[in-house]
């Protein structure tokens, strides 16, 4: 486990390889988060790094919030912890910058809220496929029957009907890290990320880039992200 940092979600680009294929990319701007706590094992348990990003006026937080961040002398808006194997090397108050915390070529976990839907029906909540629409037909885009008779008598928890639709976290794993540009603190990372844009994002890097599976996929991606950083590079330059 490794430190992570706030960020938010910008959009969505691609860039080409020299044989003209098309990667898909998402640029996160992450822009220098601050460490406002260390949790130890000997008095808290566990080994953990508090992070505190976007800053933000006075009258938007509570006076305990306030006096949390007093000693990092900034007034910060998001926190979240990140779990890991050892404090040695950080301290309160320090700066944390995309281009220290992540490389290209590695492997990160990026947790984000999914965009919110609102109520929707069965149909486009849960794909169901409908009642049959020939004519005299009374319903079409029912849920139908949801329980069964005197037994079980009630319907069951966690049955697919309708109700909120998105707006909940999800997480993805595993995602390259294609470049990263420390002028505009900016990542850009292979494929989608959650949430719409200028959403918040959390990003850490992978918990499974040990597994086997991941490890054979960055050897196969390895020759095809070399040449991807160089038509960047180029492409920077020129």
């Amino acid at each position: 486990m490794a430190i992570g940092m706030i960020g938010k979600k910008i959009g969505m680009t691609r860039v080409f390889l020299k044989d003209g294929t098309s990667v898909p990319a998402t640029i996160i701007q992450l822009k220098p988060n601050c460490i406002t706590s260390i949790k130890t094992m000997e008095r808290d348990g566990y080994t953990a790094i508090q992070v505190g990003a976007l800053e933000d006026k006075e009258k938007h937080l509570t006076k305990p919030e306030l006096g949390h961040l007093k000693k990092v002398g900034r007034i910060l808006r998001k926190l979240r912890e990140f779990r890991v194997d050892s404090v040695e090397g950080f301290e309160v108050g320090q700066v944390l910058r995309v281009e220290n915390v992540f490389q290209p070529g590695e492997l990160v976990d990026v947790l984000g809220r999914s965009k919110g839907r609102g109520f929707a029906g069965t149909m486009k909540r849960w794909d169901f496929g409908g009642f049959p629409k020939s004519h005299g037909h009374r319903y079409h885009r029912a849920v139908g029957s949801i329980g069964n008779r005197s037994d079980p008598g009630r319907v069951w928890k966690s049955k697919r009907m309708a109700g909120h639709w998105g707006n909940e976290p999800i997480k993805v794993q595993a995602l390259l890290v294609l470049d990263i540009i420390p002028e505009y603190d900016v990542m850009l990372v292979k494929g989608s990320v959650p949430g719409p844009e200028g959403g918040l994002i959390y990003i850490e890097k992978s918990r499974i880039a040990d597994r086997r599976s991941q490890r054979l996929k960055l050897a196969r991606m390895k020759p095809v992200f070399e040449n991807l950083l160089k038509e960047v590079g180029k492409d920077e330059s020129a």
